[in-house]
């Protein structure tokens, strides 16, 4: 097949797509926080939640699921910074998963990939990891 990549481009794609699965796959994961709520272990991340507490109305007491899930809504997410940080997070790992399959393309696929077109991924692959980062180190 011909690629419209040099070598360096080839080296690029296979890295870029290798850094977009491990940031999906971070951000898919409920393992950002780990802690302990009454007696059990629990743990959350922007997008899931594992072991949580749910109020009981029969038994009118405070039970953990212990059970791994999405929130029930948008609105469910602790806060409004973590809803944020849910927005900006998916929307960088989505965009570094672009560039990353375009680049992947690019390997296989004869002239998909100019100078230009290399450029402007690359903008879009910065953009999709200060998204995804930015957070992390508090920018």
């Amino acid at each position: 097949m011909a690629s419209s990549l040099t070598c360096a481009g080839i080296v690029w794609a296979f890295l870029s797509f290798l850094c977009a699965a491990a940031s999906c796959v971070g951000f898919f994961m409920p393992y950002w926080l780990l802690g302990s709520q009454l007696e059990k272990s629990v743990s959350f991340g922007t997008f899931r939640r594992c072991s949580y507490p749910v109020r009981d109305e029969s038994r009118q007491m405070t039970v953990m699921v212990e059970q791994c899930g999405r929130y029930a809504s948008f609105q469910a997410i602790p806060s409004a910074e973590w809803r944020i940080c849910t927005v900006v997070t998916g929307l960088g790992c989505g965009l570094l998963l672009l560039v990353a399959l375009t680049a992947l393309m690019g390997c296989c696929v004869s002239e998909l990939i100019s100078r230009t077109v290399g450029r402007v991924a690359g903008g879009i692959q910065f953009l999709g990891g200060k998204c995804s980062c930015g957070e992390v180190m508090g920018l």
